[in-house]
């Protein structure tokens, strides 16, 4: 029987504000919604973008307002030790590792990183799990990054195929290319969502049986990347992983016999030797009967 047990990780992004008391409600929020695991990004501004950018775009300067403040993550660790769900990180710049390889259950590499050696290198050497997006890329750079990570001992590597826009449509979402990475690598290979379409999502694990689903995730549309169009509300979730959920438990044990519902009615069948309902030992027991 194969495993059907999905992780789903709820992807906060910039989704919190820079509010604690957000950030934590939004981890109760994921935990009921259904998600196993929760994901925040690190970044500082001018670790994110090159000077030249910052000194010449308004837009990519005011993107600081979206930075995860680093006290918050003591608190989200905990919380989510509380809850009972993963806690996992994207870290943007080297440091960021050491600081957060205490307190992460797991790394992620966003599609923007993936080309980047040295923090890829800095994660996986943590022997945590690590997750890597690929939006973007093509099957050469992908090859070259998965050449790189397999060179390490540490073999707990996912890596997300992803389309980067947002949103996505469907129509380029190209599910197909899950199974042709995972036979070409030989490793597990999700899928990380900007479609916000629950048809994406039941084709990504029905089909090509994914077993890593990321989701960006807001609380209330209140959150600085809902705008964007890539956010999946907490109503919206929390039906779409109820309904995978009872499909996959609907898949049983690959055995052919009849079910404790089923067993009553089992001697109501016709009998094979005179064609007739239910059999012939169940007809003995009611011609005793009196009325």
């Amino acid at each position: 029987m194969k495993n059907n047990k999905i992780n789903f990780i709820a992807e906060i992004s910039s989704n919190h504000n820079k509010n604690l008391k957000r950030t934590l409600n939004m981890i109760d929020s994921a935990k009921k919604s259904g998600f196993n695991s929760v994901k925040f990004q690190l970044f500082k501004i001018e670790k994110l973008f090159a000077k030249e950018i910052l000194d010449n775009s308004q837009e990519h300067k005011k993107r600081s307002k979206w930075e995860l403040p680093i006290e918050f993550i003591p608190k989200i660790a905990s919380h989510c030790k509380k809850r009972k769900i993963k806690f996992g990180c994207t870290p943007f710049y080297i440091e960021a590792v050491d600081y957060l390889k205490k307190y992460v259950d797991f790394f992620k590499i966003s599609s923007y990183e993936i080309l980047w050696k040295k923090l890829l290198k800095k994660c996986i050497e943590t022997n945590k799990p690590v997750i890597i997006s690929t939006g973007m890329s093509n099957i050469n750079e992908l090859s070259q990054t998965i050449k790189f990570i397999k060179k390490f001992k540490n073999k707990k590597i996912t890596i997300l195929h992803c389309v980067s826009s947002y949103p996505a449509k469907h129509k380029y979402a190209n599910l197909s290319v899950i199974e042709m990475l995972r036979k070409k690598f030989n490793i597990n290979v999700g899928w990380s969502d900007h479609t916000v379409n629950p048809n994406v999502i039941k084709r990504a694990v029905y089909k090509w049986n994914v077993k890593d689903i990321e989701l960006h995730y807001d609380l209330d549309r209140k959150g600085f990347e809902f705008k964007s169009g890539h956010c999946w509300l907490p109503n919206q979730v929390s039906k779409l992983i109820k309904d995978i959920n009872e499909g996959l438990e609907s898949d049983g044990k690959n055995l052919k016999r009849p079910t404790k519902p089923e067993m009553q009615d089992r001697l109501w069948r016709t009998d094979p030797y005179d064609g007739l309902r239910p059999f012939i030992k169940i007809r003995k027991k009611w011609s005793k009967k009196r009325y």
